[in-house]
């Protein structure tokens, strides 16, 4: 006589998944130093791949060499749009006297704005000022000191991602075996069918993330200069790079461009592009965005949000970057795996709705 094993409650299933999101956002944050680096030099193993394909097999080159190539290739592209924000950011520090006077008198006016509503003289507000300055110039060294080590955790950090981005390209097919034998061979159909799903959907995603950014800086440039901005291509090429963080790096795009343009004119300039600002987003989140990014990485808006707060608080400004490629990932891996779906129902939202519907018209 078979007896069959009893099934565990609903509410046992429910506390093991937590504790074990709980013990994994854990190892998650104690292992930030190497994970980061190396999710960053996943992707851009995944996003090099067809180009070092392409030297190993047209140009017959090992793999090393292919990969070696490939790499230099995107440290110029870097180098290259570093280089274009420079020189325009170059040119803002040779205006820095205009931007002084201008400052000084947005300083006098807000000086003057305070006492006529708050009723605090000048004199309590100037003693206030220096007070501040002081306590500033009394740790100047400890902040030196501290950017000092930023700026070199900062360049120590693309070197670990430089490192780990050519060792992943160079053991690929190793790593790939690796997982192969830890699946079985039952699997391995659904392990290739999900490795190639991955690489597939995250070069596209990264590939139409780069065009928006091509696409909303372009756009913000051409805006900027018909108003008559004077830093219209800083202003445009910052707007396109912090477009790349979701939700929140348009308003970060929208503080700076509004400071700088009120630094540097008029405060009816700095609204003016603060609304343009404005504009231009609400363009790119509903016609650039669905048609360029959203086609590629079917995830709705919640678990996108959700996800990059939960990027944040784990890894903070990296966290933010990597939470849609890692939730693209789990749903690709959701999708393929039957105890899964659900999740990867859950993750895709509308849009498996909008596939459901689909299939069943041209079912019927």
């Amino acid at each position: 006589m078979i007896t069959k094993l009893p099934t565990m409650p609903f509410y046992a299933k429910l506390a093991l998944t937590l504790i074990g999101i709980v013990v994994l956002g854990y190892l998650i944050i104690i292992g930030k130093e190497i994970l980061d680096p190396l999710m960053f030099g996943f992707l851009f193993a995944i996003l090099l791949l067809p180009l070092s394909n392409f030297l190993e097999n047209k140009c017959r080159l090992p793999r090393s060499a292919g990969a070696f190539i490939s790499i230099l290739i995107l440290i110029a592209f870097i180098a290259g749009i570093c280089y274009l924000v420079g020189t325009r950011i170059s040119s803002l520090a040779d205006d820095w006297p205009m931007l002084k006077k201008q400052i000084d008198q947005s300083t006098a006016d807000i000086q003057q704005w305070v006492e006529s509503t708050f009723h605090l003289n000048m004199d309590k507000q100037m003693a206030y000022v220096h007070t501040t300055t002081n306590k500033l110039m009394s740790s100047g060294t400890a902040v030196i000191g501290q950017t000092f080590l930023s700026v070199s955790s900062l360049m120590l950090f693309f070197a670990f991602i430089i490192i780990f981005t050519f060792l992943l390209m160079l053991y690929r097919r190793l790593l790939l075996q690796f997982v192969l034998k830890v699946f079985g061979q039952k699997h391995t159909l659904l392990v290739h069918e999900i490795a190639e799903n991955i690489q597939s959907i995250i070069r596209q995603y990264i590939i139409g993330l780069l065009l928006e950014m091509l696409l909303v800086s372009c756009i913000a440039c051409a805006v900027f200069w018909i108003i008559g901005i004077k830093y219209a291509a800083l202003l445009g090429i910052i707007t396109g790079l912090f477009n790349i963080i979701p939700y929140i790096g348009i308003f970060t795009a929208l503080i700076l461009s509004t400071i700088i343009t009120f630094a540097t004119g008029a405060i009816s300039k700095a609204l003016l592009v603060a609304v343009c600002v404005i504009a231009i987003h609400a363009v790119d989140a509903n016609f650039l965005l669905p048609v360029i990014v959203g086609s590629k990485v079917r995830l709705n808006a919640l678990i996108t949000f959700l996800g990059i707060l939960i990027g944040e608080m784990l890894w903070g400004l990296s966290g933010m970057f990597l939470s849609i490629p890692t939730i693209a990932i789990l749903k690709i891996i959701f999708d393929r795996v039957e105890t899964l779906k659900p999740w990867g129902y859950l993750f895709g939202g509308d849009y498996e709705h909008k596939i459901e519907a689909k299939n069943q018209i041209e079912i019927e």
